[in-house]
């Protein structure tokens, strides 16, 4: 909102409010100029010719000032018309004043007139006139015919110097109260447009806020669905594949022939419930530590080639399929958050494997490279179609899209390579020092 600036001209505040002024400036010449007619012609009583001049004179002057000003209140804004005024009112008091020179006394009248109708700096102009016109009145006594008497004159006339540096004083205080007039409109335009700002900030800061905590919450949602997936999921699909080879193995003994009674059958069986306990530890003490964002349990004793290597051994002991893990490169910072992510990504990669490829090799390449990592999982299973919405290593579709993520959160990349009966490649690579 703009601010109204308002400003007086300390001229006017000399002797009155607004009020005040304008009544005087309305009623205060005619008053002044009605007592000098009526002292006038007492004086000049038995002067007739002298007295129908002088009243002349000021019923004159007092239809000028009311035709020019009083009854036209729209001229006293233009300022040529009013300097003709003031022109004509200087005038008319020099011969009032020259004829009798108690006229000076009017002459204030003609001050008040150059502050109020006259802009700077031509008020001075009018000011300097009047002061002349004043310096004359009071100087009527001394005569002018000698050099002394002129030096005399030229001395009463000089107030207007006083006249004139009050009218320069009053100017530079209405300029600086108008500087400050200005300089509180400017400050009172900021703390609004401030205010304004403050409380556009605040509803910002109410929508962050709220934005941020619809995204912790659906960050956290991902990150648990992912930790279900990688660990929850994936050691209940191991568990019921051995649940069901155990209950095989165990409808064989259970048919009480003696001869069927194998031992190698009691073994497998044995095998299975044993596989399928260790994996419920597991799965169980993996969910504990998901639950409270802990790091995967393979990366708090032992270094990232190692744990993926650790990884891969029992993978391999489950299935019966061996996996050839290799590190390449001397080890660079990584961040825990990226270790964790690449550790999920060869697990997933292991476990698509297992479920979906049919593979006789898998391989596992662990690459630390100048400025990243790189995880590569090959097999040379059937493979699949990558641009299909599910295929035989999406596990549904969200085991890759889980690890793109894991991945992509630590700004690096995941591609993966595949072809219907040609084995697929995943490969993950992740910056060094990404995450920290």
């Amino acid at each position: 909102m703009a601010a109204e600036l308002t400003i007086r001209d300390p001229a006017a505040t000399v002797v009155r409010d607004v009020t005040a002024w304008l009544r005087l400036v309305a009623i205060g010449p005619y008053a002044l100029l009605a007592a000098l007619t009526a002292y006038t012609a007492a004086q000049r009583r038995g002067e007739p010719g002298p007295l129908t001049v002088d009243l002349a004179l000021c019923a004159v002057t007092a239809l000028w000032m009311l035709v020019m000003v009083t009854v036209r209140p729209g001229c006293r804004e233009q300022p040529v018309l009013m300097t003709v005024f003031l022109v004509g009112l200087a005038a008319l008091t020099v011969v009032l004043v020259v004829r009798d020179p108690w006229f000076g006394v009017f002459t204030p009248a003609g001050y008040v007139y150059a502050f109020r109708l006259l802009r700077w700096p031509w008020r001075l102009g009018g000011i300097c006139a009047f002061a002349v016109v004043a310096g004359t009145a009071q100087a009527s006594g001394i005569p002018r015919t000698t050099a002394v008497g002129v030096l005399s004159w030229a001395a009463v006339v000089v107030n207007v110097v006083p006249m004139c540096a009050l009218a320069w004083a009053l100017e530079r205080d209405r300029l600086r109260q108008e500087e400050r007039l200005r300089a509180l409109a400017e400050v009172r335009a900021a703390n609004e447009r401030l205010a304004t700002a403050l409380a556009e900030n605040a509803a910002l800061q109410e929508r962050l806020v709220a934005q941020a905590r619809a995204g912790g919450v659906r960050d956290e949602r991902e990150r648990l669905a992912r930790e279900i997936h990688d660990t929850l999921a994936q050691g209940l699909t191991g568990i019921v594949a051995q649940l069901r080879a155990a209950e095989a193995a165990g409808d064989d003994l259970a048919d009480g022939d003696p001869a069927a009674d194998d031992p190698a059958d009691r073994a497998g069986w044995r095998r299975h419930v044993t596989l399928a306990a260790q994996l419920s530890r597991e799965s169980l003490a993996e969910a504990r530590r998901s639950v409270h964002a802990l790091r995967p349990q393979e990366l708090e004793c032992a270094a990232l080639g190692a744990a993926i290597a650790d990884i891969a051994g029992r993978w391999s002991a489950r299935h019966g399929l061996a996996v050839q893990v290799t590190t390449t490169g001397a080890p660079g910072p990584l961040s825990p958050e990226a270790e964790a992510a690449l550790l999920r990504a060869a697990q997933e990669a292991l476990a698509n494997v297992a479920k979906h490829a049919e593979a006789s090799r898998v391989g596992v390449t662990l690459s630390y490279l100048d400025d990243q990592v790189a995880l590569d999982v090959r097999d040379d299973g059937r493979g699949f179609d990558p641009g299909a919405t599910e295929g035989p290593h999406a596990g549904g579709g969200f085991g890759l899209v889980a690890m793109r993520q894991r991945i992509e959160a630590l700004d690096g990349t995941l591609q993966i390579e595949s072809r219907p009966r040609h084995g697929t490649g995943i490969s993950a690579r992740v910056p060094l020092g990404a995450g920290a």
